[in-house]
């Protein structure tokens, strides 16, 4: 009863549309896919909010008339702390309401261009109890699958164990965005990393990892980042880098995006971009015949993403590589009297009624940044001090601008144009827009002012920025993982820079007012306007989430500062290899799916060369 009120009041249902009273089940199933603290949260609001409204009017919000409920909102606007609250309870609202909007209005029919290519695939509860392997790879993302590749080619026994499930292309396709959300993403994409600001980490589980559901953008790891990768840190995987990029972009079939599919949000980007002479252009991606369905975050329905499920693990599987979906491995199996010093012997998964033992001399790690350093600590290993320290993100904001011509954000490409112009000061814009509801920026209003906002969501364009960070989390935790991330001073004056510089772009492209996600001035429109609103606010204020985790295991050459070593081999340990985000020693300063790719093929190379 208390979320039927919550969102009666919320998106202002006043009963003339059939979609609002289909929200609050929507809804249910949105937070029965969040960890339980969220889910919590959403609720003590909802309960709040409704006790509120008992004292002020003696009912219920859902017995309340519309401009009852715009009163009892209005009395908790007039509240300092409670409007930034509200907006986090808004969240999953949104996500909710965007779908059976969606659904009302039809979903486009989606073709497969292609069937998925197969893959050797056993879930964990039809693998044998005791099984061998020559290698055991932890995690099927963008470095586990690589590194499998690499290794079953050279005629090893690889088994990959993937903690999520396998999803195909015809699945996506039967499936609304959102059931693909809560499905696709850890803890139904509510991981947070705890600090100031609290800040949103989504991150993919899935067989293909946080492939399936990035955005497909494809980025060449910076020249200046790998010298100083290599100079500062000693990480020695940056030698012959282009090399391995050259090999990762073409298994993905990379290439710049068509201006064909480019849709209305990548369009005015450019024009923006053209008119203040700024560097823009269409996206390098790998989504070869793209067709612009705007779902690459919840799974590409059509098959044209090429995320690793689709590319990479079937070559692995072809070359013999077997996956077992479903397995999140309890621990790495070591043998500490080995002469020589402790050397890893398998792994061990849970899964129900008993646990799975496999017995194989090389293990690879490659969980992610956010799950490798408590697997580790699981396993013993953890006992390097830098384990799990210098966690470097991008932390991210969005804007929008609303223009006098429709703009349907959510046709096309969802991430389609770059805008460089800042980057040399750590702030990368991209044109971003996702199914309604499902992207970082969050619709400004309670009520009549919110629902207004969704029926005029067709006239708004959308950026994102993502900034290049200092170092300032810590992946905490040995059974469950637990965040701390504090955004760098440094890092909240670029996120400031970057939306003045989004609502620059907006404002050069004709859009007639800006959005700028601050809940204390949600609009301007100017300009100057803009000026002055971010003169008083600080990065707190904005609505931030993050992206990208990397450096958690790194690799480098002090044995005291890195907890592997330059070639991506875990020190204190034999027989233990890092192939995944976590072994970047720094922040990658772009989209980094083919910068994890290439390091993961060098450290499985340097593994056979060995």
């Amino acid at each position: 009863m208390s979320l039927t009120g919550l969102v009666a009041a919320l998106i202002a249902d006043d009963g003339t549309a059939g979609w609002p009273a289909r929200v609050p089940a929507r809804l249910e199933a949105v937070l029965a896919s969040m960890p339980l603290p969220a889910r919590a949260g959403i609720r003590a609001a909802a309960h709040g909010l409704e006790a509120y409204a008992r004292v002020r009017t003696g009912r219920g919000l859902a017995a309340l008339t519309g401009p009852e409920r715009e009163s009892v909102l209005g009395s908790l606007g007039a509240r300092p702390a409670l409007p930034a609250l509200l907006d986090v309870v808004k969240v999953p609202v949104l996500l909710a309401a965007g779908t059976e909007r969606m659904l009302q209005e039809g979903l486009p029919a989606r073709r497969l261009a292609r069937e998925d290519p197969p893959l050797d695939c056993t879930p964990a509860d039809e693998w044998p109890a005791r099984s061998t392997a020559d290698v055991v790879v932890i995690g099927s993302g963008a470095g586990g699958a690589v590194a499998a590749r690499t290794l079953a080619r050279a005629g090893l026994d690889v088994v990959v164990l993937e903690e999520g499930r396998h999803h195909s292309t015809d699945w996506f396709g039967r499936r609304t965005p959102l059931e693909r959300f809560a499905e696709l993403y850890r803890n139904g994409g509510a991981t947070v990393a705890l600090g100031s600001p609290p800040l949103l980490l989504p991150v993919g589980r899935a067989v293909g990892g946080t492939t399936v559901v990035n955005s497909g953008t494809c980025y060449r790891t910076p020249d200046h980042v790998l010298a100083r990768w290599s100079t500062e840190f000693g990480f020695a995987l940056a030698d012959g880098f282009g090399r391995r990029l050259d090999e990762v972009e073409r298994t993905l079939r990379v290439a710049t995006q068509p201006l064909d599919v480019l849709g209305g949000n990548g369009r005015l980007a450019l024009v923006g971009a053209r008119a203040l002479g700024w560097r823009a252009a269409p996206l390098r991606r790998n989504a070869p015949g793209c067709k612009g369905s705007c779902q690459c975050v919840v799974g590409c329905p059509t098959g044209a993403k090429q995320s690793v499920q689709l590319s990479v693990l079937p070559d692995a599987c072809a070359a013999g590589a077997r996956i077992v979906s479903g397995a999140r491995v309890e621990r790495v199996l070591v043998d500490t009297d080995r002469p020589g010093g402790p050397r890893a012997v398998g792994v061990r998964v849970r899964r129900e009624g008993g646990g799975i033992e496999i017995l194989a001399p090389l293990v690879v790690v490659a969980a992610g940044a956010l799950e490798s350093p408590p697997l580790l600590r699981r396993s013993g290993l953890g006992r390097h001090p830098r384990l799990g320290r210098n966690l470097s993100v991008h932390p991210a904001t969005s804007v929008a601008g609303r223009f006098a011509e429709p703009v349907t954000a959510w046709e096309g490409v969802l991430q389609s144009v770059g805008v460089e112009e800042h980057h040399h000061a750590g702030v990368l814009i991209e044109a971003t827009a996702t199914p309604p509801g499902m992207g970082s920026f969050v619709l400004p209003g309670l009520g009549a002012e919110l629902r207004g906002e969704l029926e005029d969501a067709h006239r708004l364009a959308t950026l994102g920025a993502m900034i290049a960070d200092r170092p300032s989390g810590r992946v905490l935790g040995r059974d469950r993982t637990l965040l701390r991330y504090d955004l760098d001073r440094r890092d909240a004056g670029r996120l400031i820079r970057a939306v003045r510089a989004m609502g620059e772009l907006l404002f050069a492209a004709g859009a007639e007012e800006v959005l700028t996600g601050i809940t204390a001035t949600p609009r301007v429109r100017s300009l100057a306007q803009l000026d002055a609103v971010l003169a008083g606010t600080s990065a707190r204020r904005l609505h931030l989430s993050a992206y990208h985790p990397t450096g958690t295991v790194a690799a480098g050459a002090d044995a005291e500062r890195f907890p592997a070593d330059p070639v991506g081999r875990l020190r204190g340990v034999r027989g233990v290899l890092v192939a995944d985000a976590s072994v970047l020693p720094g922040c990658p300063e772009v989209n980094p799916q083919l910068t994890v790719m290439a390091a993961a093929l060098a450290v499985a190379e340097a593994q056979l060369g060995s």
